[in-house]
């Protein structure tokens, strides 16, 4: 038991410092080859920090752990709406741009009814995997051409991006390194987690909902939380949305492509309409005044521990 918690632990630990390494070091080659901030934003920033569910997904799958997998997806997207975008809001009310209400928005809460009608016969299989896929790059290329057009600011400013000095050789280094460390950790995450399960009796789904999905949102947590402290309000609303995103049709895309995935009774019958519910409500609270109050954001905060303690009290 112990060294389930200890494979645990170095797990969580592995898929934050190689995401940050993986967003560093992508971010640092990208800038040098003269790729455009906005690209680095959409890309790089927005797909690394959504690696550790990749990681995790694609390594439940090889291990017959389809509901961790699933689970971990429906958890995390609850924990960045409702705990990281409410701790975000509750420190500096966020104001709302129109790509957000009219695109960024209405594709969170297509993709979560999307996985909640895909999931209803059971499995996800390849060809679901494929539609979600093709979302994921509908929603890139739409998001990438509509910025461009608008001539916005990009996603992530010169303040944002790593520091750029060092030798190349250094920045490829950490992309590998990143890539690697986030691959061990999610190897080690899964297996812990799995026999932790089922040292205590309970479902691989509730630890995907709840150890797992935490820890693989620290990268957004992170990322979050110093976008919102340095005034890039755009960089932390448009992290959390894209990743709620990329989190249902790229990395469950993915990971079923690699392998069908079983989606268990209470996956279906609570977890993920309770994910999709999550991201009706942000419909209401976005569209009023195109804004998320502070008010609203420790509502969302004190949602997601009433959530949280309603499911270890309830399947714990």
């Amino acid at each position: 038991m112990v060294t389930d918690v200890l494979f645990v632990l170095l797990g969580l630990g592995g898929l934050v410092a190689g995401a940050e390494l993986l967003v560093r070091g992508g971010s640092a080659i990208a800038s040098e080859l003269g790729v455009s901030p906005l690209l680095v934003g959409l890309t790089i920033v927005s797909i690394g920090t959504s690696m550790p569910e990749l990681a995790v997904g694609i390594d439940a799958s090889f291990n017959d752990a389809g509901a961790l997998a699933i689970g971990n997806i429906a958890g995390t997207n609850i924990v960045n709406l409702l705990l990281i975008l409410g701790l975000s809001a509750a420190m500096v009310p966020l104001a709302l741009g129109r790509q957000t209400i009219r695109l960024d928005l209405p594709v969170m809460v297509i993709s979560a009814l999307l996985l909640l009608a895909l999931s209803a016969n059971g499995t996800l299989t390849r060809l679901d995997g494929l539609l979600l896929l093709t979302l994921a790059a509908a929603y890139t290329a739409i998001a990438i051409r509509a910025e461009l057009k608008a001539k916005t600011t990009s996603l992530v400013t010169d303040d944002e991006l790593p520091a750029t000095g060092g030798p190349m050789w250094q920045r490829v280094l950490e992309l590998i390194g990143g890539i690697a460390v986030v691959v061990v950790g999610a190897d080690l995450l899964v297996r812990g987690s799995v026999d932790v399960a089922t040292d205590l009796g309970v479902s691989e789904a509730f630890i995907g909902l709840t150890i797992v999905a935490i820890g693989t949102s620290a990268p957004e947590l992170t990322t979050t939380i110093m976008s919102t402290l340095r005034g890039n309000r755009d960089l932390a609303i448009g992290n959390l949305i894209g990743s709620s995103v990329y989190n249902i049709a790229f990395i469950l895309g993915v990971t079923a492509l690699v392998k069908p995935l079983d989606v268990t009774d209470e996956l279906i019958r609570i977890d993920i309409p309770l994910m999709a519910a999550v991201a009706l409500l942000c419909i209401p609270v976005f569209i009023s005044g195109r804004r998320i109050s502070r008010p609203e954001g420790l509502a969302f905060v004190a949602g997601y521990f009433l959530y949280l303690g309603l499911l270890i009290a309830f399947r714990g």
